[in-house]
């Protein structure tokens, strides 16, 4: 049965169909993407095959363990792969119409920055692209989504591989690539890898949360083997071929990062035609508590006051441990 868990690949199904009219494997394909919950709906295939394929071929790759709902019309759902690895998703919902997703690409994440609870967690392994896909099915069962964004559990650029697979079959979902984010911490191999070879119009995102370099090491120990400075100059390479700007992510951390001086030092580093920061209060998971509203008002003022285009990211989730992490550390 193993093989056939990856099902998402069409060369696997293709396999699994031999005999079938050729088409088949989009068929079954389109009607997954649509969001059909199981072989039953596909109504235009033969019965004899749509119980074959029900025996032989898993709707999806990884189980729902436990689904949390918040107050907001958050959902997140911890789910486990076939080899028992955690695995967490989030279905946001926004008050504009938007449908967000946020996906995990690794089980556990081996970059331990302190502030993540996923960092917490043991490392388990990479993803495949169809247990990433399968994360953003499970709510595409449930409603219509618009947006992706690589920011869950896991550091895509240490699968980018599969993060970029994953994400070139997101429009089939109703994801198109402008509305499809990928994030990293600043592992320069992957990121490079991604800016070499992603010619869709995929958007890019950096998680800095530092201007100062022992501070950021000591937040994100990533820092040490690759400096911000190379990794912004990766970002900058982002921008001159895509002429998309990058978004500078920055939780927001009480009398760690969030003083004004602190602003002054990011606003420094950043060309406001190539970034845009978006600062993010802290949903606190361990020994850092959140910055108040008015620390980061203050922080989001000296940036733009300083030509860095700026927004502060609604929270979301808090009342159900929405933060990476905290359901599958909670479990």
């Amino acid at each position: 049965m193993g093989r056939y868990r990856d099902w998402v690949n069409l060369d696997l199904l293709t396999e699994e169909l031999a005999g079938e009219p050729a088409y088949r494997a989009r068929q079954i394909w389109a009607w997954v993407a649509r969001g059909a919950a199981g072989y039953h709906e596909m109504t235009d295939l033969p019965a004899p095959l749509r119980a074959r394929l029900a025996e032989r071929l898993p709707i999806s790759t990884i189980e729902l363990e436990h689904e949390a709902r918040s107050r907001d019309g958050t959902v997140k759902a911890l789910f486990r792969t076939s080899d028992g690895q955690p695995v967490e998703a989030v279905l946001m919902r926004f008050r504009d119409g938007r449908r967000t997703v946020c996906l995990s690409s690794q089980s556990g994440c081996p970059l331990t920055c302190t502030f993540c609870a996923t960092g917490q967690m043991r490392f388990g392994r990479n993803l495949t692209a169809s247990e990433m896909l399968d994360q953003a099915l499970h709510f595409r069962r449930l409603e219509t989504i618009d947006h992706v964004v690589f920011m869950g559990m896991g550091e895509p650029m240490l699968n980018v591989d599969e993060v970029i697979a994953a994400a070139r079959r997101l429009p089939d979902l109703g994801v198109t690539h402008r509305r499809t984010t990928v994030s990293t911490v600043g592992w320069l191999p992957g990121l490079r890898k991604f800016v070499d070879e992603v010619d869709e119009p995929v958007r890019l995102a950096l998680s800095l949360h530092a201007a100062e370099p022992a501070l950021r090491s000591q937040l994100m120990p990533v820092n040490d083997r690759y400096p911000l400075a190379d990794v912004l100059a990766e970002c900058r390479r982002y921008f001159e071929l895509r002429s998309r700007k990058v978004f500078i992510e920055y939780v927001m951390l009480a009398g760690v990062n969030d003083r004004v001086e602190q602003a002054r030092s990011l606003a420094e580093l950043l060309d406001p035609q190539v970034f845009k920061v978006n600062l993010i209060p802290y949903n606190p998971t361990g020994s850092f508590t959140g910055s108040s509203p008015k620390a980061i008002a203050a922080f989001e003022a000296e940036l733009k006051r300083r030509g860095i285009p700026t927004t502060v990211r609604l929270t979301r989730g808090r009342d159900i441990a929405a933060a990476c992490g905290q359901l599958a550390t909670a479990s």
